[in-house]
């Protein structure tokens, strides 16, 4: 397993060189199949070539955490006073079951 993720991390750098040679475009196919590429300028990381949806996916997950983290902090404070059922906030919203039923909804 090891052999397999050295191989891995090894086949993920790139010399920058490469770039001055005018590989770019070769190094863009190699992201967009491979999804990441190291950078490397002397022998040390520079930067992270990145595809975007991988890219996106990855601020998703982040976000997520972050919201997570943050509804997690918010009831440790919270008190049963604080909440609501579910059929009080649609009263308050004036929101009857019978319009809810009949949304088409698509959730990602």
């Amino acid at each position: 397993m090891l052999d397999k993720d050295m191989r891995g991390l090894m086949e993920s750098i790139v010399p920058i060189s490469r770039f001055n040679k005018g590989e770019a475009g070769k190094i863009f196919e190699e992201v967009a199949k491979s999804g990441t590429k190291i950078v490397v300028k002397n022998n040390k990381p520079t930067c992270v070539l990145i595809d975007p949806k991988k890219y996106t996916e990855l601020m998703d997950m982040i976000e997520d955490f972050l919201l997570l983290a943050e509804a997690e902090e918010r009831m440790k404070s919270a008190k049963p006073s604080d909440f609501i059922s579910h059929e009080d906030m649609m009263k308050r919203m004036g929101i009857d079951q019978t319009e809810l039923d009949n949304i088409d909804v698509e959730i990602e």
